[in-house]
């Protein structure tokens, strides 16, 4: 067995000892790195609100470890049973009616369970070799920036907690997109990396006011300390502003971070994270972003722009 190898095992060894004790882990996800801890342990779940300080009003997403765990939680429609054989394992939330054996810390107290299955390696693995769902938010102090590799997982909540699965910098980087299903349509309430176009296949698509409360559902959230702008033509009025640039950048800025030189949306929701917390630790005294298009996954990107600049 090669070192590599070895110490990825022992490291998912670790993460499922602890999670057995009712502790929490940060695990990668092909999102973002999430603090997972046991989705039917209302101690547990107390634990992972405590360490992001996350209000109690904001509900958790439960990772299921096989599909069979989506009838033991939830009502599923045929509907739902389509989403799920098409984008799971994958970056799609489905909120349902939920059972009983749901701990109401999970749902914000909702008749609701926001639920998928990730498909990031080493979260299987630790979610297979726990035997049970796993709620796992996005592993970072809350309405911060969400955390795209280990070290952005320490600096968030290093002394936190007790153990990080360190699986390399996440596909996707932003988090999934979350659905409500109803009978007959889907209600889009967070984008992400499966898109409406991608939806519209399987049912009518709509947004609107959301009659259930949705994890990362404020107005405010994914942000940076510093404060941060959108503008269509970004230009440098200040000699400590830094950019946040869709390809081509301007003169002028202090710094500047590039999502995709080549002009790949994939690309850019891949790097979003990482490029906002760069800036963020640069010392600016503003971060002006660029209007990114919203065809596809830029929605998405659009959208955690938006929210991070939301007054707080």
């Amino acid at each position: 067995m090669n070192t590599r190898t070895d110490r990825a095992e022992r490291g998912i060894a670790t993460a499922i000892e602890i999670l057995q004790a009712g502790g929490v882990v940060a695990l990668p996800t092909e999102t973002v790195y999430g603090l997972a801890g046991d989705a039917l342990s209302s101690d547990a779940c107390a634990a992972i609100f405590e360490a992001k300080d996350r209000p109690l009003s904001d509900p958790l997403i439960v990772h299921l470890p096989s599909l069979d765990w989506l009838s033991r939680l939830t009502a599923p429609s045929p509907l739902a049973f389509a989403l799920a054989e098409k984008f799971w394992p994958g970056p799609l939330t489905m909120v349902l009616q939920r059972s009983p054996s749901v701990p109401e810390i999970v749902t914000a107290g909702q008749d609701t369970v926001a639920v998928r299955m990730s498909a990031h390696p080493a979260f299987r693995s630790v979610v297979k070799g726990f035997g049970k769902p796993l709620a796992a938010p996005s592993a970072n102090r809350f309405g911060r920036i969400s955390p795209t590799a280990a070290e952005h997982v320490m600096s968030e909540l290093g002394g936190r907690i007790p153990f990080i699965l360190d699986g390399g910098p996440c596909r996707h980087g932003i988090e999934s997109t979350i659905v409500h299903v109803l009978e007959e349509r889907l209600q889009i309430l967070r984008q992400g990396p499966v898109t409406e176009e991608q939806l519209r296949e399987f049912a009518p698509v709509f947004h609107g006011p959301a009659g259930v409360a949705a994890p990362g559902g404020l107005k405010s959230h994914y942000a940076p300390r510093t404060p941060l702008v959108i503008a269509d033509r970004p230009i440098s009025r200040g000699p400590r502003e830094g950019l946040l640039a869709w390809s081509n950048a301007p003169e002028g800025f202090a710094v500047v971070e590039r999502l995709s030189i080549s002009g790949d949306l994939r690309e850019a929701a891949a790097n979003l994270y990482g490029a906002m917390r760069r800036l963020d630790e640069a010392g600016l005294d503003l971060i002006v972003a660029e209007a990114i298009p919203q065809n596809g996954i830029g929605a998405a990107i659009m959208e955690r722009l938006q929210k991070a600049a939301a007054e707080k």
